[in-house]
């Protein structure tokens, strides 16, 4: 009898083979496209991300040994030290400048490669000194200019579901807390100009009424306006005079500081008053003055909307380094700080 070809035999064998080979193939380009997660790059990210802080920025160093950006901010994989023998270990060396001595040679001998150093300060350009001696040394900024690599501003406003509106109850129009006062600063000489046209109740060590900690926000909120004055003018250098002194504290915001459209890029344009947005301080003052309770209120509205958040603690700013690190261009140096603090 002849033998009959089984439905199973040499073409669907080679069908099958051809398909086996074509799966392997794919199988293989997988893994070329999108290699395993336990490879090369990734596996580094398991390991936390070390941050040593060359000098810490305030005279009270807080206790970091514990895992501070988890437990307080919810940043995972980010390790803080200040021990500078961990220097080898470290992905990011942060140097606040209020710590930099002129001249280089507190700083450490050698840098790692793939090791980034960033430069930290919160004072403004005509507070800053001696930058010339830093070109070619960070790869990083972390200020409160929205275009540094780091931002970390005195404080925002976050949203919030409250749709209420608390004014704390007012017992005098204008207050000012000033500590350092320079007759050549333009914060003291619009001061002194306002001042022919209205009282301003003035608080801190400049006119020896100085205000404990827990005394500023409750003897502040007693006044309709408070002068927040800053104390150079330079752009995004909005400070805690906005943030605290002000909006916090439940008063309306009489600023001297950037331009007004600077000011509207972190707060509402309702929410505060200009000093520019007058012809003299006369008118100013009179606007002051003369404002009734319903127009006041509108100043307000904001408090519907948002709260204050304030940063204070610089653990939180220097965990935000870890949220910004993979996005953060590598390879890169200022070569002219000086330059660009100033632009």
């Amino acid at each position: 009898l002849p033998l009959r070809r089984s439905p199973w035999g040499r073409p669907g064998v080679k069908a099958l083979v051809t398909a086996g080979v074509f799966v392997t193939i794919l199988w293989n380009l997988k893994f070329f496209l999108n290699p395993s997660k336990d490879s090369g790059e990734d596996s580094k990210h398991k390991e936390p991300l070390v941050i040593l802080v060359w000098e810490w920025p305030s005279k009270q160093v807080p206790n970091i040994s514990r895992d501070v950006c988890h437990e307080l901010y919810g940043i995972t994989g980010c390790q803080l030290t200040t021990e500078q023998q961990l220097l080898h270990q470290a992905n990011v060396v942060v140097f606040p400048h209020s710590r930099l001595q002129p001249g280089q040679d507190k700083l450490p001998k050698e840098r790692l490669p793939g090791q980034n150093w960033v430069w930290v300060s919160l004072e403004s350009p005509s507070n800053t000194r001696a930058l010339a001696a830093w070109n070619q040394t960070f790869n990083w900024v972390m200020t409160y200019r929205q275009d540094s690599d780091i931002f970390i501003p005195y404080g925002k406003l976050v949203p919030n579901q409250s749709a209420t509106v608390n004014i704390p109850a007012k017992t005098n129009l204008v207050s000012w807390v000033i500590s350092n006062y320079h007759r050549t600063q333009k914060r003291a000489e619009v001061y002194k100009n306002l001042s022919r046209y209205l009282h301003v109740n003035i608080y801190g060590k400049a006119n020896n009424k100085p205000l404990c900690k827990d005394c500023l926000l409750p003897t502040i909120s007693k006044s309709k306006f408070y002068l927040a004055f800053e104390n150079s003018i330079h752009r995004d250098y909005i400070t805690e005079k906005l943030w605290r002194n002000s909006l916090l504290a439940g008063t309306v915001p009489v600023v001297l500081g950037p331009p007004r459209a600077n000011y509207e890029q972190f707060v509402p344009a309702d929410s505060f008053i200009h000093v520019n947005d007058f012809g003299s301080l006369e008118e100013l003052a009179t606007f002051l003055k003369t404002m009734n309770s319903s127009r006041y209120r509108q100043f307000f509205a904001w408090q519907r909307r948002f709260s204050v958040k304030l940063y204070t603690d610089w653990r939180e700013r220097i965990c935000a380094i870890c949220t910004a690190y993979p996005r953060l261009p590598r390879g890169r140096l200022y070569p002219d700080l000086q330059s660009w603090f100033n632009s």
